[in-house]
């Protein structure tokens, strides 16, 4: 850390009422973010540090798909690039609506600093691997994604003291750049030969209909990497402010079952097929107005897009850049895609990994 941000966290803190607290470094994961604990008067506070320099642009919201890609992954994919407008927006508009966001004590969105309500160490993944029983859990994260899919999510999500920021939509463009990155990462990681122009050309052709149909169904608010390291258990709240939300700030307007194939095919932990079509059957019943085959096929194959996205941009690059302990992810990475695949509808997209991905590259 240089001494310079680190000047100006302490001025921020002390700015804030802060300057006394007892900081505690807490582990972060692959972003450019950091956290620590705030210990002050017997109170706890968590300090989030999001560097604006580390991240490149984000998309302008008029941008053209030209543009977007020229700006870079950031733009291109629709990514908040850890913004902290992004987050204190995003967390009013949940907050708003009687869920579990941290509240915002103090904010710098230029310099990136905020400091947060502290909701505790109750993550969804530590509490199942300790024995808590996972149905439940998993039942009011799934009543969040109704209550949150029961209106229309406005264009601009706004928070006090001027604070504003764009929910775009997760467009074509976006999810066939996420996507793509198996094409850039898997090989390299896993010894393939690069895929040839044929073989690219086959790809874009199988998933244009998935990246379509996922556009075209984008209307909800859709939290982005909502799964059970990023939702915190707060039993002593009622209803679906019992789950605590983290990690939001990348929010877009997106396919209702967006949020679902992140937190019923988790890549982190495994979720059983019984679990995973109950907690379908839970949020289908209380919304009788969906096209239940309609959006089952669309979230086997978003799903499928995701795993593809996770095993190259997140787990295969990030191997790459010497953190081999994202390779315990990826068997299970591949059963979900392979169990996704299994759908009629994705024979095509099934027959292009097993003409290309031969199951000894699958690892």
């Amino acid at each position: 850390m240089s001494s310079d941000r680190e000047t100006l966290k302490a001025a921020f803190l002390t700015a804030h009422g802060f300057g006394d607290a007892r900081r505690e470094l807490l582990s972060g994961d692959a972003s450019t973010r950091s956290y620590e604990r705030l210990h002050r008067d017997g109170d706890s506070f968590i300090f989030m540090d999001q560097p604006p320099a580390l991240e490149s642009v984000v998309c302008p919201p008029g941008a053209s798909d030209a543009e977007r890609v020229a700006l870079g992954y950031n733009a291109a994919a629709r990514l908040a690039a850890g913004s902290v407008a992004a987050f204190v927006a995003t967390a009013a508009y949940l907050r708003e609506r009687g869920l579990s966001a941290p509240r915002i004590l103090a904010h710098d969105v230029e310099a990136g600093l905020a400091v947060l309500e502290d909701l505790g160490d109750g993550l969804y993944a530590t509490l199942i691997a300790e024995g808590q029983d996972e149905v439940p859990l998993y039942e009011t994260a799934v009543d969040v994604q109704v209550a949150l899919h029961a209106e229309t999510p406005p264009d601009v999500l706004t928070a006090e003291g001027g604070v504003a920021w764009p929910l775009l939509t997760y467009d074509t463009l976006a999810l066939k750049i996420a996507t793509d990155t198996f094409l850039e990462f898997w090989p390299k990681f896993s010894g393939l030969p690069a895929f040839g122009p044929e073989a690219v050309a086959a790809w874009d052709a199988l998933w244009a209909p998935v990246w379509v149909r996922g556009e075209a169904g984008a209307s909800v608010f859709t939290h982005r990497d909502y799964h059970a390291q990023n939702l915190l258990w707060l039993p002593e709240r009622d209803g679906v402010a019992r789950v605590g939300l983290l990690d939001f700030q990348d929010a877009l307007r997106a396919h209702p079952a967006w949020d679902l194939t992140h937190l019923l095919q988790d890549a982190r932990r495994d979720v059983s097929p019984e679990l995973e079509q109950a907690m379908l059957d839970r949020y289908l019943t209380a919304r009788p107005g969906v096209d239940r085959a309609a959006f089952i096929a669309d979230y086997r194959a978003l799903a499928a897009s995701n795993a593809a996205r996770i095993l190259g941009r997140v787990f295969a690059r990030q191997a790459l850049l010497g953190r081999p302990q994202y390779e315990a992810y990826m068997p299970r990475t591949w059963r979900y895609l392979e169990r996704n695949l299994n759908d009629p509808a994705m024979t095509g997209v099934k027959a292009w990994f097993d003409a290309h991905v031969p199951s000894e590259f699958r690892r």
